[in-house]
């Protein structure tokens, strides 16, 4: 395991109680810190090695961070934020309240290579729309969803990273085609959540035929649930893929701890948490690889990614055309 900043000195440190704990802040979305989250056994893992308390703060869906923490600037109680991902990027460097990790990073399992400076991966995913196994006419593309009857639940790209996520899958996929896809789209969507949670729970209590997720979702029916019963749909034009990010705050208080806790996120530790709470594939393959289960989700054809800065070219454009689209 990689501990080299906490055994720095970190590790020194022997406060007398725990109310002379160095406090560490983390900004990140709801699910992450739900009881069936990986919040509780991460938080509980790291404090082990940290001499620390380690406090998670939710603060909506994932685009929804960057919001609170650029109207908080320089104030903001945070020193890490987790749970940004590769279509914020830019838009969150633009906003210099974060810092450089300086860290080494190691050899990640993803299916892209990661050079960036200020944020490391966590974990990684492909969004697509799940739905009762027993679904009949399943739609495998963007173009057969919009014809057909068949009614979705998606997040609102302002304020959720799913949200955003599928507008940047549309644009990848249609380019300058993506207007159309949204009109033929905008009859079968039911309503627009604020984030995954609300639209997931909507899903399962049979609001809509189809919601927008991922891949992994199905597993986490099949080994938390025991529940064969939901599927993700194989869309030909491929699946647009989502990495999920942290990074700490150049304001922090506690610059070497939220290094260290950035460290600690890509050890076996943390790591091994995020394929059964998270329910994503995890940056680094634990050792024990993936839990039984895993194998049974489908692999997109073709990997659909904008970089940082294409995402954020393209994410007005998209969003004007998401918004025209859907007030018709």
């Amino acid at each position: 395991m990689r501990y080299p900043i906490l055994a720095a000195g970190l590790l020194a440190v022997t406060p007398a109680s725990a109310q002379d704990l160095p406090v560490l802040t983390v900004y990140t979305y709801d699910s992450f810190v739900a009881d069936w989250g990986p919040g509780p056994a991460i938080e509980a893992a790291f404090e082990e090695v940290c001499a620390c308390d380690l406090q998670f703060v939710a603060a909506g869906d994932g685009a929804a961070l960057l919001g609170r923490v650029r109207l908080e600037g320089a104030r903001s109680d945070a020193d890490v934020v987790l749970g940004l991902d590769t279509n914020l990027i830019a838009a969150a460097n633009d906003t210099g309240l974060f810092a450089p990790h300086s860290l080494q990073t190691p050899a990640l399992d993803m299916p892209v290579d990661w050079t960036d400076a200020t944020f490391l991966p966590y974990d990684w995913g492909y969004f697509a729309f799940v739905h009762n196994a027993d679904m009949e006419n399943v739609p495998t593309d963007f173009r057969a969803l919009g014809a057909s009857d068949t009614t979705i639940v998606i997040q609102d790209p302002r304020s959720s990273t799913p949200g955003l996520g599928l507008l940047m899958w549309v644009k990848a996929a249609y380019g300058d085609e993506a207007p159309a896809i949204w009109e033929a789209l905008a009859d079968n969507v039911v309503t627009v959540t604020p984030g995954w949670s609300e639209a997931y729970g909507l899903f399962l209590e049979g609001e809509a035929d189809m919601v927008l997720s991922y891949t992994t979702s199905p597993a986490y029916h099949l080994i938390a649930e025991e529940d064969p019963s939901k599927s993700a749909a194989a869309f030909t034009e491929g699946h647009y893929l989502q990495v999920e990010v942290a990074g700490k705050l150049a304001s922090s208080d506690q610059p070497e701890l939220a290094t260290a806790f950035l460290d600690f996120m890509l050890t076996d530790a943390f790591q091994t948490v995020i394929p059964t709470t998270n329910w994503m594939y995890p940056a680094v393959m634990p050792e024990g690889g993936l839990p039984e289960g895993f194998e049974t989700l489908i692999e997109p054809d073709q990997a659909l990614l904008l970089s940082p800065d294409a995402a954020a070219e393209a994410r007005e454009l998209a969003l004007d055309e998401w918004l025209t689209a859907l007030s018709r």
